[in-house]
């Protein structure tokens, strides 16, 4: 598996990035539509040798002028940039700034007083294994009927990678795999031994899908957006999510779902309907 997620990350956004988002002329003999090098390199002020190095993994300490410089031509956004220079860190292979630290596996009370008040909305609570450490019960009735929740400690990656039924629930299943994989990258990932440990069981158990992403999907997963899921009870429903990064201390998410659009807002209700229900705690 490849170490080089600096090189990963620019490849990634500048073949994203089309010329026309940067006031260049799009030619008919074309072959991609993202930036070539050599465009980036002119945009950023720096020689198309040093464009390569950086992506081939030769060069991994970029000065804070020139990601700056590179950020501005690929348009990153803010959280983007910030991501960038964590990269440059995290180039040295004995970087790890959570050291042996275990997972957090803790819900503070207040967290917990969060997810009561958003009760009946889905609402899950993650740690950076993606295990699942609490949830709403609107969450239960949302992920279930999947088979989610089955095992003694959920986990989202693990499901998605090793359970077959993520396949069926899950429309878009190739993209929710990315994300999770880039959600799994989102720090020193195999500099913490316990994603380490995480990833090669998921390596041995779900082989190239989970691999091949390790080495083609840049370490940022999306913080909002919209999927589709096939519910069991209630049919395909559409959902829009958002990520809400919890302390540095606590290095838990909360991920709340939401309704895309009126048909998954009456499809809610309907699973809804019976009776809210209090926070459920998965003890591991």
């Amino acid at each position: 598996m490849s170490d080089n997620e600096l090189g990963l990350f620019l490849r990634v956004h500048r073949e994203a990035v089309t010329p026309a988002a940067v006031g260049l002329p799009t030619g008919p003999r074309r072959r991609a539509a993202g930036l070539r090098r050599s465009e980036v390199a002119a945009l950023a002020g720096v020689s198309v040798e040093y464009v390569t190095r950086l992506e081939q993994g030769r060069d991994r300490r970029p000065s804070p002028q020139v990601l700056s410089a590179l950020a501005d031509a690929l348009r990153l956004t803010a959280g983007e940039r910030v991501h960038l220079h964590r990269l440059t860190k995290a180039a040295d292979p004995g970087y790890n700034c959570r050291g042996e630290t275990a997972p957090a596996r803790t819900v503070r009370p207040t967290v917990q007083a969060l997810l009561d008040r958003l009760e009946p909305t889905p609402a899950v609570l993650l740690n950076r294994l993606s295990d699942v450490l609490a949830h709403t019960d609107g969450y239960q009735r949302l992920a279930g009927p999947i088979g989610l929740l089955d095992a003694a400690v959920p986990n989202l990656a693990r499901f998605v990678f090793t359970d077959s039924r993520a396949r069926d629930a899950y429309p878009d299943w190739e993209h929710i795999a990315d994300e999770r994989v880039a959600a799994l990258k989102q720090g020193p990932f195999r500099a913490d031994p316990h994603l380490a440990a995480l990833a090669d069981e998921l390596t041995i158990a779900a082989g190239d899908a989970f691999a091949r992403r390790v080495d083609t999907v840049p370490a940022l997963a999306k913080s909002s957006g919209v999927v589709r899921l096939a519910h069991p009870e209630v049919g395909t429903l559409r959902l829009a999510y958002e990520t809400l990064d919890l302390s540095a201390d606590d290095d838990q998410r909360l991920i709340v779902h939401l309704p895309a659009d009126a048909a998954t807002s009456a499809a809610l209700d309907r699973l809804n309907s019976p009776r809210a229900q209090p926070l459920r705690l998965v003890v591991g």
